[in-house]
């Protein structure tokens, strides 16, 4: 009897301390995060002038509305952070921007962070830069195509010198 009762205590213990998220998996709750591994030789074509040494990460987090199982219901926001080094003194950061398609893949403008040539960022005499853009409107279509497939996605920043795009990355989910 006491053994069954230590038994039960063991199992509700298990129970009570189960968790459904995986700490290596994406979450069914709270922001919904990307990472990008960003090169200029992932560009189509790459990148072959000065900026082909230019490379960086980025992270994107998405704040938007999600249904209990985690699936996308609304629209929201979304948080823009990148570093990249690589660039030769002068550069100067124009635009960035998610786009559709799947790695060698060009696509237009899905999600724009809102840096033009207007107040660009000026790539320091060391060949870093940073970049940091947040509530950026999202719409729900847009973070539901994102999240079904977010390899199918890429991220990209653009210079004066490559008006296509300086650095590439996909998409990968990591929260």
């Amino acid at each position: 009897m006491k053994r069954m009762a230590i038994l039960g205590a063991f199992m509700a213990l298990a129970v009570a301390c189960s968790d459904d998220d995986s700490p290596t998996g994406p979450s069914n709750t709270g922001p919904i995060v990307f990472t990008v591994a960003l090169s200029a030789q992932n560009e189509v074509p790459p990148i072959t002038n000065s900026e082909n040494g230019g490379r960086g990460t980025a992270t994107i987090t998405f704040n938007v509305a999600r249904d209990g199982s985690g699936g996308v219901t609304g629209g929201g926001t979304a948080n823009f952070s990148a570093q990249m080094n690589g660039f030769p003194s002068g550069s100067v950061l124009r635009a960035a921007h998610i786009h559709p398609g799947a790695a060698g893949i060009n696509g237009g403008i899905l999600v724009d962070t809102g840096l033009t040539s207007a107040s660009p960022i000026a790539v320091n005499a060391d060949g870093t830069a940073s970049l940091n853009f947040a509530s950026v409107a999202v719409s729900a279509d847009q973070a539901q195509q994102i999240v079904a497939n977010p390899a199918g996605f890429y991220f990209n920043i653009h210079t004066p010198i490559n008006p296509g795009g300086a650095v590439r990355g996909q998409l990968t989910r990591a929260q």
